[in-house]
Formats: C-alpha cells, structure tokens, sequence
C-alpha cells in the first residue's frame, strides 16, 4: 500500500516552533481519544458489550467507524504518495480499495450480521467441526492482524520521527513502544466501544483534512481539473506517460500479470479482512450491517476521490524527482508536505499549522486502526481459542473478557517487539500479505460457508 518511509529530517520539523505545535496536537488527540475509552469502559457490562459494543451503533454510526478503520494511514500517506510518483497506476490502490464494498455490500454484510455472533470463526465453524475451524481461523485472524499491526506501527514511528526531525532509531523506537502502549489501553479498557467511537471522531478528523487541503489544491488550479492533470504531468518530469498505465507495473506480461493480482488481493481482500468483518457485529441487525456498509462505501468513495487531488496536487506543487525528500520517502511524505505548501509553504504560519494539523491527523488515524486490529486479535484469541479450544470447560464471561484483555496485552507486546526491529522493512510489503492472506483464505471459506 505505500513503501517504507525513510527518515528524513525536513527543514520546518527542525523549527522549534512547529515541534512545539505538533506535539502539542498530538497530545490533544491522545487526550480526547483516552477521554472517549475511560467514558466507554463505564458502560462495558457483558462479552457483547466489550466485543460487540452491545449491538448498540446505528447504520450511519458503524458506518462512520467503518470508515475510519478502513481508512488507514497507509492509505492517507500510501496512495496520495503513489499517485505523486506514478500518477495512473498509483490510483490502481484507490480504485480498488473502493471497489472491494461492492464485494463486502452485496456478498457478505446481512448474512455475517444475521449469524448473530462476535467472530469470523463463530461464522465459520456453525457448521463444522469447532475446534480444527476455530483453530485455523483464529489463526489466520491474529495473522492478517498482525502485518497490518506492524505496517501501521512502524508507519507510526517513522512518521513522527520524520516531522519532528528525528532521527534516532533510539526514539522512533519510543513512538513505536507509545503507540503500542496507547493500543493496549484502548481496547484492554474501552472494548468495541471506546474502540468505535475513536474510530467514528477519527473519521471525522480525517475526512475534515482531507477536505481541507483538496479544497486549497483545487483553489491553486482554479478549479480546474484539466490544469491540475496538466501542471502535474508536465511537472513530473514524466509528461504524458504520467497520465496513462505502465509507468509503475510496465507495459510487458510481467507487469499486467503483477497489476492484475494487485487488483485480486485488493478487490477481494477486503471483505475477508477481520477488523472490517468484526465490524458487522456491532450493529443490532442485517438491515443496519447493509446500511452501515452504504455509509463506508459513500464515504471512502468520497475520500479516495481526494486522493487524486492530493496525489496530483502533490505532483504539480512539489519536487518529486530523484533525491526529493517525495521521491526518497517513497511518496509517504507527499501529503505532509502538500498542506504544507498549500498553507503558505516551508516557514510560514499556515503552513506550519496545516502541517501539524494533517500530522496529528495521521496520528488519529494509526491510533484508531491500530486498536481495531487488537481488539480483534485479542477477541479472536479469547473467543476461538481459549473459550472453544483450550479451556477444558465453557468459561464464564467474566473469565473470557478476562482473558481477552490479557491476550490484548500480549499481542500489543509481540507487535511492539516485531515493529521496532521491522523498521527497515516495506510497509507496502507487509500491507500486501495482510491482504493476500484475507483474499485467497478466509473469504473463500466465508463464501462457502455463506452460499454452500
């Protein structure tokens, strides 16, 4: 989804000023998301409540949280930063991230929803021999699980070590362990509520700053998107070939065979992807899961429309060559730096705050993704695999949330330990497997066990 980013120190990040502003937003985002998970921890009574949020969200509510934990920050930074780069074949990840609801909406939603349960395996193993099924697929959650945990950590660390002019890995190994730590406490204490609600203000932070800057890009090119397709492609150093496939995938078998499967894993990875699937619970029933599905399609659509502007806004008003601070970052800086431009440029007041504004932004958006793939970690360890493999007899309630919140301990250890070593690694990499795992083994075994 988007490549490694490279620790570069940007000349604004060194200001003091800007740090102190940027921190200073950080912590407000910490503060008010910690708020929202000790106001939902009070109202955690049972296992539905804590895995399920107690089937209480509306359609337009899941939606909303739907949304902000599809919405990741490897898409805020990944594609906008693929499109600055490649310009067609970077949309190829826009394009199919929204296509993919069209899977989830029509095959998967209302029937997950009526199986009344808290898990992919709860679906799976209806039919079937419980403990191989709930093994395997607790299994394959905590894995898909845990690429995008480390994806998104170590996106994380790089990202704030990156705008605040860090480079120690000493200390983007800190950011790591912090994020790690917020996580824990996210979902050992907020559950699916608090979980949900970080996820619904974080979609609203996100689509407001992407709303934002699309807004200013376009006011730059007065409104007009064949002068912005033009100043990028001619900008890009690339001319027409910006505008048309190949330039990314190339234009011989290889290629189309490599954009082909692309497209497979991120059309049909979705609607296999636990965190999303869990999803479907939350809502009290299958005519709300249709309905919170609608939302997310509506707005991601929404928002994967305004990664073109800031893809090839970025194109047009940065410097995307070799040796750009875009070209060495792989294109993940690309959105930083285009609010910084928009908002005055490099040392100017509204610069500066846009910067630190889409900065905590992205922020948000790890902490609030980062706690939806624990809880569902965590819930699946719990659920499948304690209560239904292991213990030697059915567990009361209090013991099974028990567990899950130790569980989420754990997997926010080992996603901590695996991140700060996995730092030199491609983000885009281990996105990847999260998704070929989704599409080629748990939505083929949902759709049998659905439709069979």
């Amino acid at each position: 989804m988007n490549a490694l980013l490279v620790p570069l120190a940007l000349p604004l990040a060194a200001e003091p000023g800007n740090r102190t502003l940027t921190i200073s937003l950080f912590t407000a985002v910490v503060a008010v998301t910690l708020y929202i998970t000790w106001w939902a921890s009070r109202q955690n009574k049972t296992a539905a409540d804590y895995y399920a949020g107690g089937r209480s969200f509306s359609g337009a509510q899941n939606g909303l949280a739907v949304a902000g934990d599809y919405m990741s920050a490897a898409s805020f930074l990944g594609i906008s930063g693929q499109i600055a780069l490649y310009g067609y074949d970077g949309f190829l990840y826009s394009i199919g991230f929204l296509v993919a609801w069209l899977v989830a909406l029509l095959l998967v939603a209302e029937l997950l929803r009526n199986s009344g349960r808290f898990t992919m395996a709860d679906q799976l193993a209806f039919r079937m021999k419980q403990k191989p099924v709930r093994t395997a697929a607790a299994t394959s959650t905590i894995v898909v699980s845990i690429f995008y945990l480390l994806a998104q950590m170590v996106g994380a660390g790089s990202l704030v070590g990156l705008l605040l002019g860090v480079k120690s890995e000493g200390l983007k190994a800190a950011v790591i362990i912090l994020v790690g730590a917020l996580m824990i406490i996210y979902v050992t204490i907020g559950g699916m509520k608090g979980t949900t609600w970080v996820q619904i203000v974080k979609a609203v932070l996100l689509m407001a700053g992407t709303v934002l800057i699309t807004f200013l890009v376009l006011l730059k090119f007065h409104f007009n998107i064949s002068e912005l397709l033009g100043s990028a492609a001619a900008k890009s150093g690339k001319g027409e070939s910006f505008l048309q496939p190949g330039l990314l995938y190339g234009k011989d078998l290889t290629g189309q065979i490599d954009f082909l499967s692309l497209g497979l894993a991120l059309v049909l990875g979705t609607a296999g992807l636990p965190h999303i699937l869990i999803r479907f619970y939350t809502v009290p029933d299958s005519r709300s899961a249709r309905r919170s599905v609608q939302w997310a399609i509506g707005l991601i659509g929404v928002f994967y429309l305004m990664t073109l502007a800031l893809g090839f806004g970025a194109a047009a008003l940065l410097n995307t060559a070799k040796g750009s601070a875009v070209a060495e970052s792989k294109g993940n800086v690309a959105s930083p730096l285009l609010a910084e431009s928009v908002g005055g440029g490099a040392g100017s007041l509204g610069g500066s705050i846009l910067l630190a504004l889409i900065a905590a932004v992205a922020f948000a958006t790890i902490l609030a993704v980062v706690a939806g793939l624990t809880l569902t970690s965590a819930s699946s360890f719990a659920h499948d695999l304690y209560a239904n493999v292991l213990a030697k007899r059915k567990p009361s309630e209090k013991q099974e949330l028990r567990v899950a919140r130790f569980a989420a301990i754990g997997i926010g250890a080992v996603a901590i330990a695996l991140a700060i070593p996995a730092q030199k690694l491609n983000i885009a990499f281990l996105v990847a497997l999260a998704f070929a795992v989704a599409a080629s083994a748990n939505l083929p075994a949902l759709l049998f066990n659905l439709f069979w």
